[in-house]
């Protein structure tokens, strides 16, 4: 038990920090974590089990600070609790470039920082992921191997977002008691109270949606901590509102949205020093405080000690699959299992969907990988996302590896990038690539973060057909493609898919969308091949020496580029064809190499029905794209390409009006 008084200055250590911070930034949001610094004081010194010299020790509690605008919380507490990342001149360069500070906490940028959080709503929909991953490794390995809580502290911006509507709802679904958020309820946003633009009684919202709530105020540690006991038994998530001060201790903007957005001032920082008896200088943290935090970070040592002693007793091959999965590694027999299904491919030539060939893929690579977690918005029969090793999972029963998102794009995808950064899966979910727009932010933020979430993107085109322009994606892939570190896949056949899900799994340090068709495709790559040839982005898919025209194609594209080969063939006119399933990845590749594929041909053409941005880097400016250049229509698919004019005689036309 700490003493009031004890409490009291502990809290303020963070309440300081942040203020020095942000004054000396000139920029930030102090008011956050002077009015939530009483929830973190006893969340971090009576229940986080953590280890700042083992910060990526895979039993710890996770910690979401969802409102991220709030960061010098949490880079208090890791300088706090001891953490080697945060030194006391990083909270000194807060916001400044190069700074482990960011404006707002960015994962890999410093150990404790469980997720990147700035846009609201999204760290409470990453907790959601995180505690799912928990619930799953906990199923698969045991509690004396994976047992721990994801705690929360969000903000009202983040309850107003609708992605969190999506999370909480799932959560209180699938029963994730070991989830507990901390609603910051301080009644305050950047443009002044709540009650100008919100109404809801969140209470409701969150036990409609089957959680428990609780309320509590903010200020009285007691009864924080009495909450979080009483959290830690439910059978459902918890939500505890918890009624703060914004700015608390500030003498005249605490409880103003002038605190929210603004350093405080010089003033006003000399009367919440004089107000909170607080003598100690800017950036400084009296000793005996600052050891009390430090013991606070040695509370897990005995915890974590002794699970690594059970992870050493756990049956080898159990052990053995648990390090693996936390590396990131992927089974040594994936590759020629992969390789096997090529072959056979080779050999029978199908011609299926690529949304088929996808799941035909999959059946392979969850054959050989334990870890991968499929499911889907609502979209199962259509995504092919489910194979027969993928039992569905449901709010009593972990064992499957399929979720049921329900028709929640936003919240599927954020949940994804939590299990991603818990560690010890691999995600992967089934869309139709029009809702892409509704899984943007989360796919951004997984680019941003460097972390493997692989969204399967059905009906990939006007090739849908009936469906009609809402559901024809025309400008997707490029608004995908523009997005730095993100591989977007589209494979044209069976084993061009094979491929690129071999690459999406092997690259863990970036997110992946693998495009697919609802139409059948013929197979374009008949002869096996033991390189991965998507590999490299672009690759020549039938040579020509001398070729006098260059078809570019991509996904569905690539065999009408075939069959305007051949006709281009027919008439004497030597023509080569280059698939390019992945542009990124060629992009990546040497100029020499890149140089090569594109090659000299006096004309160069490119077929994808999309839009043509992105294409002039291979075409060059003056090239000939044949694709859409507006939105799509509704009608029987062979009819829509010929309606568009994204056909082999149109292709063939392009070439000889080129060649005159």
């Amino acid at each position: 038990m700490i003493s009031r008084e004890k409490h009291d200055r502990m809290a303020n250590a963070i309440r300081f920090l942040s203020m020095d911070a942000v004054e000396k930034a000139n920029s930030g949001h102090p008011g956050l974590p002077m009015g939530a610094a009483d929830i973190a004081t006893v969340l971090f010194t009576r229940f986080m089990t953590f280890d700042p010299k083992a910060p990526s020790w895979p039993n710890r509690d996770r910690f979401v600070l969802s409102a991220g605008h709030g960061s010098m919380l949490l880079y208090s507490l890791l300088y706090l609790t001891g953490y080697e990342d945060i030194t006391i001149d990083e909270i000194k360069n807060f916001r400044q470039l190069g700074a482990k500070t960011a404006g707002h906490p960015e994962y890999g940028h410093a150990a404790g920082i469980e997720t990147t959080t700035g846009p609201l709503g999204q760290g409470i929909a990453n907790a959601v992921g995180m505690a799912i991953a928990e619930r799953k490794l906990r199923d698969e390995f045991g509690s004396d191997l994976m047992e721990h809580y994801t705690y929360v502290l969000a903000g009202d911006g983040c309850l107003m977002e609708g992605i969190s509507q999506e999370a909480i709802a799932l959560a209180g679904h699938l029963k994730l008691n070991k989830l507990i958020v901390f609603w910051d309820d301080n009644n305050i946003s950047i443009d002044g109270p709540i009650s100008i633009a919100d109404s809801t009684d969140q209470h409701a919202r969150f036990r409609a949606s089957q959680w428990n709530t609780i309320a509590v105020d903010g200020h009285d540690p007691e009864a924080i901590a009495a909450a979080v006991e009483q959290a830690q038994k439910s059978d459902k998530p918890t939500m505890i509102a918890c009624k703060t001060v914004i700015g608390w201790g500030a003498p005249n903007k605490a409880g103003t949205h002038k605190v929210h957005g603004s350093p405080l001032g010089a003033d006003e920082i000399a009367a919440t020093r004089k107000a909170l008896n607080w003598d100690a200088e800017a950036f400084s943290v009296p000793s005996d405080v600052l050891d009390a935090w430090r013991l606070a970070g040695l509370r897990s040592t005995k915890a974590h000690k002794e699970w690594q002693e059970r992870l050493e007793k756990a049956d080898p091959e159990k052990k053995a699959q648990f390090v693996r999965r936390f590396a990131g590694d992927l089974e040594s027999g994936l590759d020629s299992a992969i390789s096997a299904y090529k072959r056979k491919l080779a050999e029978t030539k199908p011609n299926p969907a690529t949304r088929k060939a996808s799941e035909d893929a999959l059946e392979v690579i969850n054959g050989v990988l334990q870890e991968t977690i499929g499911g889907s918005a609502d979209l199962t029969g259509s995504n092919n996302t489910k194979t027969s090793q993928t039992k569905s999972i449901t709010p009593d029963d972990f064992s499957g590896r399929y979720i049921h998102y329900g028709v929640r794009e936003h919240g599927m995808a954020a949940a994804m990038n939590g299990m991603a950064l818990h560690g010890g899966l691999i995600p992967y979910s089934g869309g139709f690539l029009i809702f892409s727009d509704y899984c943007r932010p989360s796919i951004r933020l997984a680019a941003l973060m460097g972390i493997r979430v692989i969204h399967v993107l059905t009906h990939d085109s006007i090739g849908l057909g009936e469906d009609g322009p809402t559901h024809q994606p025309v400008e997707q892939m490029a608004a995908l493609r523009a997005i730095p570190n993100l591989m977007m896949f589209r494979p044209a056949d069976a084993t061009e898919t094979a491929e690129c899900w071999q690459l999406a799994l092997e690259h863990k340090d970036r997110p992946s969308g693998i495009a697919l068709t609802r139409q059948n495709l013929m197979a374009v790559r008949t002869e096996f091949e033991e390189q991965n040839l998507c590999a490299k982005g672009a690759y020549d898919l039938i040579s020509s020496a001398d070729a006098k025209v260059t078809i570019f194609a991509t996904g569905s594209e690539v065999e009408i580029a075939v069959k305007a080969h051949e006709a281009l063939t027919a008439k004497g006119i030597s023509t080569r064809v280059v698939s390019v399933p992945c542009f990124e990845l060629f992009y990546e590749q040497p100029e020499a190499y890149q140089k090569a594929i594109i090659g000299n041909s006096p004309v160069k053409i490119a077929v994808e029905a999309g839009i043509r941005q992105g294409w002039d880097h291979i075409i060059g400016s003056d090239g000939t794209f044949i694709g859409m250049s507006s939105f799509g229509a509704s009608g029987p698919y062979k009819e829509l390409y010929k309606h568009f004019g994204i056909t082999p005689e149109a292709v063939v036309a392009a070439a000889e009006a080129k060649l005159g």
